[in-house]
């Protein structure tokens, strides 16, 4: 089962949207994080737009994104975690290319997922599948 934080203050706009600092220069925006238990294991789930990556009319493809899911983890996600005290054994970093509900099947919409360990401060990429 997944939890949407609500209630939360709010990060700082740069951490929300986040436009060209991507290593595959496009924009993204942080729209739903959630709080999930997936066996052992807790999981913070970051879910970010990223019109780019659509099927259709897309400019972005997985290669090009592959190194925003770090960079997105590190950047984004472990900060979050630190301001609003959260711990996760597992953090998962999704791309939409629209709204769509965590665990909906949805063929109109484009998703890549990747996810990490947190050690150290550091996010190390994790197959968890």
């Amino acid at each position: 089962m997944s939890v949407a934080l609500q209630n939360r203050p709010a990060i700082a706009d740069s951490v929300l949207r986040i436009a060209g600092d991507l290593p595959s220069g496009q924009a993204v925006e942080l729209f739903e994080v959630l709080i999930d238990q997936v066996g052992d294991d807790a999981w913070l789930r970051f879910r970010f737009l990223a019109p780019a990556i659509a099927r259709a009319g897309g400019t972005v493809t997985f290669a090009q994104a592959e190194a925003d899911f770090e960079h997105l983890c590190t950047n984004v996600a472990l900060p979050y975690m630190a301001e609003h005290r959260l711990t996760a054994d597992v953090v998962s970093v999704a791309m939409l290319d629209q709204p769509a509900p965590f665990g909906a099947t949805d063929d109109s919409v484009t998703q890549y997922v990747d996810a990490f360990r947190v050690s150290s401060g550091t996010c190390i990429w994790e197959d968890p599948w």
